[in-house]
């Protein structure tokens, strides 16, 4: 495994790059950008990277079907570090371009939902057309197929184009989230300020399926953060949850959690715990604290020798 090698979803000059060089330990990898999630991750399977940064959720479109589908299928990979992106668009074009020139735009599908009222308030008649990424976007105004792309102001001098309009967001505070995965291994000590994501399956389809899932994370105190279905390509009606709760895999509210979902669903697979990128730290509910757990432990053993 070449754990010096970092791959991302390129090309030069996403915001999954920007991204990435936030994070300390990317001035000393070689970071390889990538053609899609699924060969950036695949890049991670077969031994070809250490590590991979991803996009998983956006605030306004929500989450990044693409990375949500391939961490739940596949060889298993673990999350280790969160980062969280503030976005806000420019329009790139090629020098000279003004804008009623621009007839033609693109950009990454995430993109659109975030400059919609823009560009139906200042581009009425321009037709859009969705790029593999934003930095692939800027690369295809580059060669002439369109008149712009909605991309970062940063991928401009990539790409030889100018922004012409900047800080573009139908949102204010939007912002993207990106995870760092690996191969699996054991989850980086809790900081108290964690989160744990996993994604786990129906055992057969009744009135209250879901909510019984639930409740395992409820009862504990165990407080969701995200999530989301997803089908799992066997037919209508199937489908797979991804979550993210507050807590580390260690806690005991949430192992606990964990293990009675296991015990009720087909499959569960576990995502990993690692330090939230807000640093906010959970309220835990009286009752679910570890302390109280093993206060209750204590108490059954006693309890089962007789001791009151």
């Amino acid at each position: 495994m070449s754990a010096s090698r970092y791959t991302y979803l390129g090309p030069e000059g996403t915001f999954t790059e920007a991204a990435l060089r936030t994070l300390p330990e990317a001035a000393t990898r070689e970071l390889v950008p990538m053609v899609s999630v699924p060969a950036v991750l695949d890049a991670v399977r077969n031994g070809e990277a250490g590590g991979a940064l991803v996009p998983i959720e956006n605030s306004v479109e929500g989450g990044v079907t693409a990375t949500l589908d391939e961490l739940a299928t596949g060889a298993p990979l673990m999350i280790y570090r969160e980062v969280l992106l503030p976005i806000a668009f420019a329009l790139l074009v090629r020098p000279g371009t003004k804008l009623t020139d621009v007839k033609t735009v693109t950009g990454h599908p995430v993109a659109q939902p975030q400059v919609r009222k823009w560009l139906r308030a200042q581009l009425p008649d321009a037709l859009w057309e969705s790029s593999a990424s934003n930095a692939d976007g800027a690369r295809l105004v580059q060669e002439g197929r369109f008149d712009g792309a909605f991309a970062g102001e940063f991928a401009a001098s990539t790409y030889g184009l100018e922004p012409l309009v900047t800080e573009i967001h139908d949102a204010k505070n939007a912002a993207t989230r990106f995870v760092l995965v690996g191969r699996p291994a054991r989850p980086a000590a809790p900081t108290g300020a964690d989160k744990t994501s996993a994604v786990f399956w129906l055992g057969d389809d009744h009135p209250g399926a879901l909510l019984e899932l639930l409740q395992e994370y409820a009862v504990r105190g165990v407080n969701l953060v995200r999530i989301e279905s997803r089908p799992t390509g066997e037919g209508i009606g199937r489908y797979c949850f991804s979550v993210d709760c507050e807590g580390h895999i260690t806690d005991r509210r949430v192992s606990e959690a964990l293990m009675g979902l296991k015990r009720i669903c087909p499959q569960v697979r576990f995502l990993g715990s690692y330090p939230r990128a807000d640093e906010v730290r959970p309220q835990v509910r009286p009752g679910t604290t570890d302390d109280e757990f093993t206060d209750a432990a204590d108490w059954l053993g006693r309890a089962l020798d007789g001791r009151g």
